[in-house]
């Protein structure tokens, strides 16, 4: 009668790792993929995943509309919170200043880290304005391409 609930969880972290992947991000699984990812020279764009329904709803369509731009990062990453526990506390690791937050946005430049968009500044709001937020850093520490 009940559907097993460890079947349709994974089921939705599947398709949450399958958006994002699709939209051109690079899945981060380890400390030594995040560690490896953050050293790269240029701009990186970490989009910290979550299974909420803001993630869903809001985080995973900006992440996705908003490298449709001119000025973007060079490298689109992603970890997963929840899931990929250790890689996503190695990724936090950097965010300097700001408390752990699902989902979330950081931009990091030449391995250090910029800014942030936290989950405050998502859940609630519409994806355009998550797209617009992050285009406005794209513009601010992004060369055009």
């Amino acid at each position: 009668m009940s559907m097993d609930f460890n079947f349709l969880m994974n089921d939705v972290v599947r398709q949450a790792r399958q958006e994002i992947a699709t939209a051109g991000y690079t899945e981060l699984s380890t400390p030594q993929d995040v560690e490896e990812a953050f050293a790269q020279k240029g701009t990186t764009l970490v989009m910290v995943n979550s299974v909420c329904g803001c993630a869903g709803g809001i985080a995973r369509p900006a992440a996705a509309h908003s490298v449709h731009y001119d000025n973007r990062p060079d490298h689109l990453v992603t970890v997963f919170a929840g899931q990929d526990k250790e890689a996503t506390e190695k990724a936090r690791d950097y965010f300097e200043g700001y408390p752990p937050s699902s989902p979330s946005f950081a931009i990091l430049k030449d391995g250090k880290f910029l800014t942030m968009i936290e989950r405050h500044e998502i859940e609630g709001h519409d994806p355009m304005s998550v797209v617009n937020k992050l285009q406005s850093y794209f513009d601010q520490y992004c060369e055009e391409v």
